[in-house]
């Protein structure tokens, strides 16, 4: 397993795959890499992948401090420099969507794609921003986690996303706290991912596939910003939890590659 280095820490990623633009792909919060492991094997196939974990999580060097926006975009392009990649699309898991954004607005001429997984892509309802809020708190920590994690496994019995959900319980109260933080920060300086997206420039294509939330208001939502945004699109999968890239890999690989491969 190769490491890249950032801010002196060693970066944890897998590289398997020949061929650019590659694909990066980016865990969630409190998650490792083995959640995007059956989409990587599967993308690798068609072209180089790099499935990558932040600071502090999985296999990574521990981040040593409080850490945020900055530091991720860091490891991402750590990664993407070590492997010798120039160009490749991120493929982000939730709310790494913010720094596959924030590559993109930067680094144009190496990110000519987005891909977001299982991400809450609209501006959050009132009750999801309280959970939030919520998870920022000493006290409240425990209880934001278990609500989210119960919504997430949907009741579905499967080992692998039963897997994906103890690698999170594993984090302690900083790195819950922190995500709070930092997707409450997300969203307040941009407001959505889709306004987000509507103002980097130029345009750039971008692609979500998700199972969750089953709310047929959440995807007519996003159609009818595709409808006027032809750049976007959005797939709504069979799969019922949190974990799109675990529940139906083999859907969610065929949408990237069939995505990336189209001019």
């Amino acid at each position: 397993m190769p490491y890249a280095t950032a801010d002196g820490l060693r970066i944890s990623y897998d590289d398997l795959g020949e061929g650019e633009p590659a694909l990066l792909f980016t865990t969630g919060w409190c998650s490792s890499r083995a959640r995007w492991r059956r989409v990587a094997e599967r993308c690798s196939a068609h072209r180089r992948v790099l499935n990558t974990e932040w600071r502090g999580h999985g296999d990574s060097d521990p981040a040593g401090g409080d850490f945020g926006l900055e530091e991720m975009v860091a490891d991402a392009l750590a990664v993407a420099d070590d492997a010798g990649v120039e160009r490749f699309v991120p493929c982000a898991a939730s709310h790494s969507g913010f720094v596959a954004i924030e590559l993109r607005r930067r680094h144009p001429e190496r990110v000519p794609k987005l891909v977001h997984v299982d991400w809450y892509v609209i501006p959050p309802p009132p009750p999801y921003r309280a959970v939030l809020e919520q998870l920022t708190s000493p006290d409240g920590w425990p209880a934001a986690r278990d609500t989210l994690l119960e919504i997430w496994k949907a009741g579905v019995d499967l080992a692998e996303v039963d897997a994906a959900l103890d690698v999170m319980r594993e984090h302690d109260a900083d790195m819950w706290m922190r995500s709070g933080r930092e997707i409450a920060a997300g969203y307040a300086r941009v407001g959505s991912p889709t306004t987000a997206w509507e103002r980097l420039d130029p345009t750039v294509p971008v692609l979500h596939l998700y199972g969750q939330p089953q709310d047929p208001g959440f995807l007519a939502a996003q159609e009818e910003f595709a409808a006027s945004h032809p750049w976007f699109s959005v797939r709504r999968l069979g799969g019922a939890t949190h974990f799109a890239m675990i529940e139906t890999p083999e859907a969610v690989a065929g949408a990237i590659e069939e995505f990336v491969r189209a001019a």
